[in-house]
């Protein structure tokens, strides 16, 4: 691998074993690791000693570094022909600002990679035992979020053509708006009693299911104070999910 280059690399959505193999390469190879707030900590343990890990992680309430920032700093440390890794949860392409720090990387003429990672709705569902598209049901997969960039439930999607969709929706970052999404669907005509459910920090420590209907999950959600990182899944195929015995804390089943 070239000096002076960046590898954008999904850390997946919390269970350490879940990187991928080139991943876990690139950041056992990395001088300078700039990593998000919810990635597994343990693979932090995976970089090389003398490395330097810088925490770029965002979060409500607390003192941050912003983006601009980070973009600069990317751009700085790769410029002294260091081999830098970006370390995003997840999937870095899914709701991750990365289309923000490649134009950056690009623009200052530098070399750069993307290593997909596992994404929460496939990581959810797979904890779940939900197939996230079934032949004659759930032709599609719609990744939606449930946060626009100023914070708030994002007005300017189409509502009508989500509602109207014949497959499963997943509602990334939801928890603020979680009675807002459902309402909008609902209203909508999307089928309040389609199956829905919340599942909060999946596969990791302190997770969570809330398994009900689309028109109750948010109350559902509420009553159990569900917080972020959480992620909303509903449509036809939700209803054959099935809840892992570790899970801590199910508020509703799926009947009638």
């Amino acid at each position: 691998m070239k000096r002076g280059f960046v590898s954008f690399v999904g850390a997946g959505p919390g269970d350490p074993e879940l990187i991928t193999v080139k991943g876990l390469r690139r950041l056992r190879e990395a001088e300078v690791v700039l990593h998000d707030r919810l990635i597994p900590r343990e693979l932090l343990d995976e970089v090389a000693p003398g490395a330097t890990i810088v925490d770029v992680g965002k979060a409500p309430g607390r003192v941050c570094v912003g983006q601009g920032q980070i973009n600069w700093l990317l751009v700085d440390w790769a410029r002294r022909s260091v081999r830098v890794v970006r370390l995003k949860g997840g999937d870095p392409a899914v709701f991750g600002r990365l289309g923000e720090e490649i134009e950056a990387v690009r623009a200052a003429g530098i070399a750069f990679e993307v290593i997909p990672g596992v994404t929460a709705a496939t990581a959810a569902a797979a904890r779940l035992g939900i197939s996230l598209t079934e032949r004659g049901s759930s032709s599609m997969i719609v990744f939606v979020t449930g946060t626009d960039h100023t914070g708030h439930h994002p007005a300017t999607l189409d509502w009508d053509a989500l509602a109207r969709a014949e497959g499963t929706l997943v509602f990334y970052m939801p928890v603020g708006a979680l009675e807002a999404i459902t309402a909008s669907l609902t209203s909508l005509g999307r089928d309040p009693r389609e199956p829905a459910i919340v599942i909060e920090r999946a596969g990791v420590d302190g997770e969570r299911v809330i398994a009900g209907r689309l028109g109750r999950i948010a109350e559902e959600a509420r009553a159990a104070a569900v917080a972020s990182p959480a992620v909303l899944l509903t449509g036809p195929t939700v209803a054959s999910a099935s809840v892992p015995s570790s899970v801590r804390h199910v508020l509703a089943g799926m009947g009638s």
